[in-house]
């Protein structure tokens, strides 16, 4: 045979052969994908996976925290998900005595020790994947009220149970977290979700889907108005907008401001039209607005342009995604103008900018140096290990409502009534929890504080002190 001849053949017999894998691998994944299908765990239950994105909502039984496992947290997850309870505690309580900082493995515990006995359930979306401190902290404030209510007997002598979500700070991840929640009738409320954006886009499903959402962290004033059945435990974007106009004006005797902020961002831009507002309001002005999410920013140059335009004060509101921008705006400032900012900017990236971020005012709904006698707060401490943020005390508060909510009625319909009677007062660890019949907001002071030098903060050398 020819040496063209067997080229030919060749070819030919691996285009067969390409032909036949080809459809052995379409048909391979038709089938795939009808037994994944078949397989899927229902909505309804604790474990149910967001196919799209592959993220778990758990009750004990998946690892969500990757960074603080241990050999007795994963053994404890394991029993959980092979229902061996009393391993379980076992397991889960050594856990944290390694760690008692894992608020994770806290609520894993408590879920364990109820087991398949009867409990309510709620649930707690977080941003996980992409914001893990965030998560932790939030997770801690739920993790405590838990803790408390079922060592004290329950909600009317049923424990309470928490199932635990990963949005990824993500609009479109967290309404199929929603929808997934919202499906699952064993869930009488949620806390959260952690950003405004994302708290408004789940809010729709909640909304139509008669489930109660409480965000500890969201105080864009569109949530205002986004239904009966979402509340949250952090004041409005009005409130932290006024307390930082009226110590800018009245302290600081400044009228002129220059606002950094994300002009793609629910929060970001609520807090800029409410500040404007408000410093309209003391006869000041906004001389300028830079976007800190724009493409080409340029911080030396915002900077000399908000000077040159007459500003006095820098005002920075950015959301999460643009803090990074804001601190080089702290850094390149120099301390040559006042700075303001808004919540988004209380954290320890703030005071790792070190000697420029001194002199810096934030507002946040609570800081543990202003409650040192507050029993939550030593409670906090003492299951902690260390000091609580903000984030923690509005998570607790979330969950204490719920818990409230559920106590005068175990079902949606009813968690939603109760909180929404004119006379509803829970106790908080940020104080009484009233929300406004109306609207779902929750009228709460807010406390400033200032960037100084001293090193109470994880070793840093510059902490947040309370302004009187």
């Amino acid at each position: 045979m020819s040496q063209k001849n067997k080229a030919a053949i060749l070819i030919v017999t691996l285009l067969l052969t390409g032909g036949l894998l080809a459809v052995g691998y379409f048909a391979f994944t038709q089938w795939q994908s009808q037994t994944a299908a078949d397989i899927r765990p229902s909505p309804s239950s604790p474990t149910a996976r967001d196919d799209a994105r592959l993220r778990e909502i758990s009750g004990g039984q998946q690892l969500l925290f990757s960074s603080t496992t241990s050999p007795a947290k994963q053994e404890g997850i394991d029993a959980i998900a092979a229902e061996n309870y009393p391993r379980a505690v076992s397991k889960l309580e050594a856990s944290l005595q390694q760690n008692r900082n894992d608020p994770e493995a806290l609520i894993y515990l408590n879920n364990a020790r109820i087991g398949g006995g009867q409990s309510y359930t709620i649930a707690v979306s977080v941003p996980i994947s992409t914001a893990e401190n965030t998560a932790q902290e939030i997770l801690r404030g739920v993790a405590q009220a838990q803790n408390e209510i079922n060592q004290a007997g329950g909600i009317n002598g049923v424990n309470l149970r928490v199932v635990i979500a990963d949005d990824a700070n993500n609009p479109s991840v967290a309404q199929q977290v929603a929808q997934s929640l919202v499906a699952d009738d064993q869930v009488l409320g949620v806390v959260g979700h952690y950003s405004s954006d994302v708290t408004l886009a789940a809010s729709q499903v909640y909304e139509q889907g008669q489930l109660v959402a409480i965000s500890p962290t969201s105080t864009s004033i569109e949530l205002s108005k986004a239904g009966d059945f979402i509340f949250r435990t952090v004041p409005s974007d009005r409130f932290t907008a006024n307390a930082l106009t009226k110590y800018m004006v009245e302290y600081l005797g400044l009228k002129q401001a220059a606002i950094f902020y994300n002009k793609n961002s629910s929060y970001s831009r609520s807090l800029k039209d409410e500040f404007t507002t408000a410093l309209y309001g003391y006869g000041g002005a906004v001389v300028t607005e830079i976007n800190l999410a724009e493409e080409n920013f340029n911080s030396f140059d915002a900077v000399e342009s908000a000077i040159q335009r007459g500003a006095e004060a820098i005002v920075l509101l950015a959301d999460t995604e643009t803090v990074p921008r804001a601190l080089q705006v702290v850094r390149v400032n120099e301390r040559k103008l006042p700075v303001l900012g808004g919540d988004s900017l209380y954290g320890p990236e703030v005071l790792e900018v070190g000697s420029d971020s001194e002199g810096m005012v934030v507002a946040i709904p609570w800081h543990i140096l202003s409650h040192t006698n507050s029993e939550f707060a030593g409670a906090a401490t003492q299951l902690w290990g260390g000091d609580i943020n903000w984030r923690t005390t509005m998570a607790y508060d979330a969950t204490k409502a719920l818990i409230a909510g559920i106590s005068g009625d175990s079902s949606r319909r009813g968690v939603q009534r109760t909180l929404s009677e004119p006379g509803f007062s829970a106790k908080g660890g940020g104080g009484d929890i009233r929300f406004s019949s109306n609207s779902g907001d929750r009228n709460h002071n807010l406390q400033l504080v200032k960037v100084e030098a001293g090193r109470r903060s994880r070793g840093l050398d510059y902490y947040f002190n309370p302004l009187p």
